[in-house]
């Protein structure tokens, strides 16, 4: 069955390649959204702290895991994220306990920091100035790692790894690290292929996890003109092909290569859709005509507005990673 299907980490525990995303999943439908994928076999769920619903995940969470319930803890594999303004050491663990006290949880199966770059501590999730340009810190990342590694140590974590790092922030971490990162979660799909940044994990030992999988297509700041990559034709014939949507093959596709994926979904067709991509397999040829597809197209740039105008968010932080080739 596709609970089976598992990356092996650098820690030596299993992942399960796919999972429910959780981004932009509103209460009132997220804990429904838990439930349905627990109970058609999804085992990985992904969380975050900033998403604004781990209370009600945990509700979900509450309901189906443990003694005399549908699930046993340790047959789900959950992962959390650490906010930008919880980069401090003194921080993360407090941040840590408030995720796990609101995902009635013990412990977290993987932890990440969020992104590479640090906003103003404090309780404002998005500390602005007058201007509404982002409050920054720069405190460096390789200081809150060494306070993530203590997690592991007390047990309250079993992994932790990076979200939204480039391949030179990784080698930064790995040259301090005494535990070593084992995922890397980044955007990736057919239209940002992933190809060096997922071949420089491979080479690390990382595994890659990729989000918005499906390109993303509601966010706010949604380009006109832009690319739709579910209408792609390439995609619509090998659907054809297998009797499978546009949607599948693109999770099938990220899971062939080995890359965990987290779609992301309220709706219970689509939530069970997105894991029957087990069921078959792509030709090489197959699988290099969807790489193939490649444009380097970045959906997910964090941008405010300035002057009625979407700009890139944070492109002027020393830290921020999408300047840099991957």
């Amino acid at each position: 069955s596709a609970t089976t299907v598992k990356q092996i980490l650098n820690t030596g525990r299993k992942m399960p390649l796919l999972g429910l995303g959780t981004w932009k999943s509103e209460p009132g439908k997220v804990k429904q959204a838990v439930i349905w994928a627990l109970q058609a076999g999804y085992r990985h769920i992904d969380c975050a702290a900033i998403y604004g619903n781990e209370v009600e995940i945990g509700e979900a969470l509450q309901e189906t895991l443990g003694p005399g319930k549908a699930l046993r803890r340790e047959d789900v594999f959950i992962t959390s994220k650490l906010w930008n303004t919880r980069h401090h050491p003194d921080d993360v663990e407090p941040s840590l306990l408030k995720t796990l006290k609101d995902l009635k949880l013990e412990y977290l199966d993987l932890y990440l920091i969020h992104w590479p770059y640090a906003f103003q501590r404090g309780d404002v999730a998005f500390p602005k100035k007058e201007d509404g340009t982002l409050l920054y810190d720069d405190i460096d990342y390789k200081l809150t790692w060494a306070a993530m590694e203590k997690l592991v140590g007390k047990g309250l974590v079993r992994a932790i790894g990076l979200s939204n790092f480039n391949s030179r922030q990784i080698d930064d971490i790995l040259s301090v690290a005494s535990i070593k990162p084992t995922v890397l979660q980044v955007e990736s799909h057919p239209y940002l292929s992933q190809v060096e940044l997922l071949a420089h994990c491979r080479d690390r030992g990382l595994v890659m996890t990729a989000y918005s999988p499906l390109g993303s297509p509601d966010r706010a700041w949604k380009h006109p003109g832009e690319p739709v990559l579910l209408d792609e034709p390439v995609l619509a014939t090998l659907a054809k092909k297998y009797n499978k949507s546009p949607a599948q093959i693109i999770l099938r596709w990220q899971t062939q290569r080995g890359v965990v994926t987290i779609p992301k979904s309220v709706t219970e067709s689509r939530i069970k859709e997105n894991i029957q991509v087990f069921d078959f397999t792509l030709e090489g040829e197959e699988m290099k005509s969807v790489t193939d597809l490649n444009k380097g197209w970045r959906y997910i740039v964090p941008m405010i507005q300035v002057g009625g105008e979407w700009v890139p968010r944070d492109a002027g932080h020393p830290h921020y990673p999408f300047n840099d080739p991957y």
